[in-house]
């Protein structure tokens, strides 16, 4: 599975920013034009972070398997969730349990300035996202995952 990842602390627009990329409201699949490209790729989108959500890995993985999706985008929350940190960890735990399944983490978009403790190559910051207008973030993120 291919995962597009958005990683940011409360009130960084993540929500508004899925959205805007994708025009779903909390979770669809949605066809998606990639770079070099001829045929649209099949993504499901997920609204809200899996922390604040309450979806474990396991939940999520089941999750994106039953709607048949060649590649996911969803959001992550940098830090465990606040009462129960052992079943919904940070977003570190949440990317090294999908690479452990397979899973290619294909990018991932850094809203404000915490990644929490997340690494990889093809990672990018976004400081300003808190108080950018969401469209230009969103313009700036359709560059970085490479989609038309």
């Amino acid at each position: 599975m291919d995962a597009y990842i958005i990683i940011g602390n409360s009130n960084t627009r993540k929500a508004s920013l899925v959205r805007s990329l994708t025009g779903c409201f909390n979770r669809s699949v949605r066809d998606i034009q990639l770079q070099g490209t001829k045929k649209p790729q099949r993504f499901y989108a997920r609204v809200g972070t899996l922390q604040d959500t309450r979806v474990t890995v396991e939940q999520y993985v089941a999750e994106v398997t039953r709607t048949r999706a060649d590649a996911v985008l969803f959001c992550l929350s940098p830090d465990a969730h606040k009462t129960d940190t052992l079943e919904y960890p940070d977003a570190q735990a949440y990317v090294a349990a999908l690479r452990e399944r397979g899973w290619r983490i294909k990018a991932v978009a850094v809203l404000g300035q915490n990644a929490g403790g997340v690494r990889a190559p093809n990672l990018r910051q976004y400081t300003a996202a808190p108080t950018a207008p969401v469209n230009v973030t969103a313009r700036d993120v359709r560059a970085q995952f490479g989609w038309l």
